[in-house]
């Protein structure tokens, strides 16, 4: 991915691969989409594909495949056992980041039960840069719990700092010195932070995190299913790294990890995931848990035609070219609504655009849902789906009172060689108008409510009527569309 810039002046990231294959898109009007996002709950993530313009929800499992890729599926095998897809992707992670042992799983969740099934024990802790929702309820089903010691920038929304998914060195050893560390069944790292905005961590704190580690003889594991963006970062924005080459940051991470784990579905862009490590003791001791829960050891819930593509798309990754293509997007569409006014997450991270929703929606307290609404509505102006990043992707405290967010955030991911820069331009146009028509979007509340990972298929109702006033100053002002 190469930023130009332009005759005219302007600075626009240009694609580096060409689109050969397309997707046909519908657009429904503001009447329909009105009737979709009630049918859906007011949650986004029970709407039909078929009902969204633009698909902004996640990454993960559809970021575009490249023709190599395509091509690789084909020479899959499909044995149960001893499969020779599954030694050529064994074989690439040993190249790739120098480990040497892999065992496949299905997808990065699968993996975090694994690992939460191997180490965390009732009342065992479990310190992280920052927590994802998955990896917070494994370990919490299996009796642990989790301690965030990230650095203090890391909660301010507006921010120069380039690194705020850093661990909070002192923070880190106040919290083993507090709960002892036979009680740390790990300390966590999240490449790329998902729920602070896609930030990322720099290579000078993962040693820091993996010196304080050893000195209390406690496992440091790496979320490395974001890794691509934080690889771009680490080059782009740490000085004592900038010439190094893609695949060298990579080895040395993982080479301060004694186990790495990723989803496929946005590390690699194929769907599956796996964990690594070159500790024989760590290895056998998750081995154990593959076929239980997985799959034979050669192929761990995975599609081998997944897996000959992975070994692609990690190769790939090593690439700057390929993963710069989602930051500089992200980016682009960041400034631009930053040049609007309109709060957003900066710096702009990896993963997609993210929205501030408490200072977007200012006039909704916390229990309505600021960032549930905010995504309910951008899909009403823009029929663009989003993600609740906030207190809606909470969980409850155990007397059921509401756990408040550090941050109300709507994400709005770009999947890497899937959206034209129109496309983004259309999405910061209808942002636009939202924003200048804030104050007619109210709150939500749940009228159906799982107990575990509320935010994938919880109901919600608006608190009014303030959607079908939505659509008719949308109406007023654009029309149908």
């Amino acid at each position: 991915m190469n930023k130009v810039r332009f005759y005219s002046g302007e600075a626009i990231p240009v694609e580096m691969h060409k689109v050969r294959i397309v997707q046909k898109l519908s657009l429904l009007t503001i009447g329909e989409r009105l009737t979709a996002i009630q049918m859906a709950g007011n949650n986004t993530f029970l709407l039909r594909n078929r009902d969204v313009y633009l698909d902004m929800l996640t990454d993960s499992g559809v970021n575009a495949m490249s023709d190599r890729q395509l091509a690789a599926m084909m020479e899959a095998d499909d044995s149960y056992a001893g499969s020779e897809t599954f030694a050529k992707l064994e074989a690439k992670c040993t190249e790739l980041f120098g480990t040497k042992y892999f065992l496949p799983a299905h997808q990065g969740r699968a993996c975090e039960h694994i690992l939460a099934k191997a180490f965390v024990t009732p009342g065992s802790v479990v310190p992280m840069n920052y927590h994802f929702t998955t990896t917070k309820a494994h370990i919490t089903l299996c009796g642990g719990s989790v301690v965030e010691t990230p650095i203090d920038e890391a909660y301010q929304i507006a921010s120069t700092y380039p690194f705020k998914g850093n661990m909070g060195i002192d923070k880190l050893r106040r919290a083993v010195e507090e709960h002892g560390a036979g009680r740390i069944a790990f300390v966590r790292m999240e490449a790329g932070t998902n729920l602070i905005g896609g930030q990322p961590f720099s290579l000078g704190n993962l040693e820091q995190v993996k010196a304080l580690c050893d000195q209390f003889g406690i496992p440091l594991i790496l979320d490395a299913s974001l890794l691509a963006d934080n690889l771009y970062f680490i080059k782009e924005r740490e000085e004592k790294y900038k010439d190094w080459s893609v695949s060298k940051i990579a080895r040395r991470i993982c080479a301060l990890s004694d186990i790495i784990y990723f989803s496929g579905r946005k590390l690699g862009c194929a769907r599956g995931g796996g964990i690594m490590t070159s500790n024989e003791e760590y290895y056998q001791k998750l081995r154990e848990f593959i076929p239980l829960y997985e799959g034979f050891l050669t192929y761990g819930g995975m599609s081998v035609r997944e897996m000959e593509a992975m070994a692609v798309g990690l190769e790939e990754t090593m690439e700057l070219d390929m993963i710069s293509h989602g930051p500089q997007f992200i980016a682009y569409m960041a400034g631009e609504l930053e040049k609007r006014g309109i709060p957003v997450v900066t710096p702009p991270g990896g993963l997609g655009c993210h929205l501030d929703a408490m200072a977007f929606v200012d006039h909704l307290p916390q229990e309505q849902y600021p960032a549930g609404a905010l995504a309910a509505a951008l899909y009403l102006a823009s029929g663009v789906r989003g993600m609740e990043r906030g207190t809606l992707s909470e969980q409850r405290e155990p007397d059921g009172s509401e756990r408040l967010a550090d941050m109300e955030l709507l994400r709005l991911a770009l999947p890497r060689r899937v959206f034209t820069l129109s496309q983004v331009k259309y999405t910061v146009d209808r942002i636009c108008w939202l924003y200048e028509n804030r104050r007619l979007i109210g709150g939500l509340k749940f009228v159906e409510e799982p107990a575990t990972l509320r935010f994938f298929f919880g109901r919600l109702a608006p608190l009014s009527d303030w959607q079908e006033k939505l659509a008719a100053k949308y109406r007023a002002d654009l029309g149908e569309y």
